[in-house]
């Protein structure tokens, strides 16, 4: 999967105009406010999902703009392809000449995996935001799973109220044995789907790891659940309807679940520490990069194309060899990379530097890419 050119209209700081990129590696040099990660967030709305920023609709347009407009020129499934993006109130998407129900029909056409500050989390948030990457990266093979997960939360918030309510109701007992007898169903199937997940994402997450670190460090992953068969759903099912047995004390007392799927959590180690606690600021950025781009591997067994890697601010508190390993040693990938400091790119062998200044692109065989700024 190869982006080839994007043309944004309107688009937050960007005005008219069309950049072409490598097939390789892509550097966006310049210093803050100038427009790299809108470039970078134009680009990845082609994936169907929403801002990696978490914007809404009208934060894309231009100041006393009415509508935002892009277009993207790709190589995917074994022919180019276009796509174009109108942005109102809502989003209008078309695909190779035809309009799409909504921008989600991207899903699966075009795809990325997407590397910003924000998902440093991973590493220092708690349990739920790994929850949140590993089922986010499973409902990209596996369509069905995101219904999975709302049964879930559905029958979790039903019980929730029920503990709150239903204490001294006559036929307690019985009735929360039917909440947790589907509790737990569904919950063994989450819990055993991410465990055959992060099975699969361990030696990818490993030889990515080892190469970003040459070789100094090592990582290691492994998905916490006290009651997990990996083998059997119903043996998973069964102990744990137990273990919400167990704690239906405290349960009661608290009037939440505290067992369950949605308690789990993926330890990340860094040579045999918590890396949390113990990791140093790069190593824990290496982490999180070999977590999204072992994600990006499995996709692409899965689906057959390799989404691009899009790495917004990544090379700060990296160290050279680090830098050297995301510059020069990601064959087959395309990769954008966004940077501030100018020294950084020095290092690259091939591939592209599109630099940045007061809103203006220019790559460095000098054929400026008209976007300028409204600022």
């Amino acid at each position: 999967m190869i982006a080839r050119r994007i043309f944004t209209q309107n688009y937050r700081n960007l005005v008219e105009g069309e950049i072409e990129f490598s097939d390789g590696v892509n550097v966006i040099s310049g210093q803050n406010g100038q427009g790299k990660t809108n470039l970078l967030e134009a680009l990845c709305l082609f994936t169907g999902v929403r801002s990696f920023r978490g914007a809404k609709n009208i934060e894309l347009i231009a100041k006393g703009e009415k509508y935002a407009r892009m277009e993207l020129g790709f190589f995917a499934e074994k022919r180019e392809q276009n796509a174009s993006l109108v942005i109102t109130d809502k989003k209008q998407a078309t695909l190779n000449g035809v309009k799409l129900a909504a921008a989600t029909g991207f899903i699966g056409k075009f795809c990325a995996v997407v590397f910003s500050p924000d998902n440093m989390s991973l590493v220092k948030g708690g349990s739920g935001e790994r929850r949140r990457f590993i089922d986010a990266a499973i409902s990209q093979q596996f369509p069905t799973y995101p219904r999975l997960l709302v049964e879930y939360n559905r029958i979790l918030a039903q019980r929730n109220a029920f503990l709150k309510k239903s204490a001294s109701t006559a036929g307690f007992e019985s009735m929360l044995e039917i909440w947790d007898e589907n509790l737990a169903k569904t919950g063994a199937r989450i819990s055993c789907k991410r465990a055959g997940y992060v099975s699969r994402l361990v030696g990818k997450t490993s030889e990515i790891f080892d190469g970003i670190s040459s070789g100094r460090d090592f990582i290691g992953l492994r998905y916490s659940c006290g009651y997990l068969n990996p083998d059997s759903v119903d043996e998973t099912a069964a102990t744990l309807k137990q273990q919400l047995e167990a704690h239906r004390a405290s349960d009661l007392a608290q009037g939440c679940t505290n067992y369950g799927a949605h308690r789990d959590d993926l330890i990340i180690l860094v040579n045999d520490m918590a890396a949390r606690s113990y990791a140093s600021q790069g190593q824990k950025r290496s982490c999180v990069l070999a977590l999204k781009l072992a994600e990006a591997s499995l996709l692409e067994e899965s689906a057959g194309e390799r989404p691009i890697a899009v790495l917004d601010d990544v090379m700060s508190e990296l160290d050279s060899m680090r830098q050297d390993y995301l510059l020069n040693h990601m064959n087959s990938w395309q990769v954008f990379i966004s940077c501030c400091d100018p020294h950084t790119v020095r290092g690259l062998d091939k591939g592209r530097i599109i630099n940045v200044e007061a809103g203006k692109f220019s790559s460095v065989n000098n054929k400026t890419q008209r976007i300028n700024s409204h600022e």
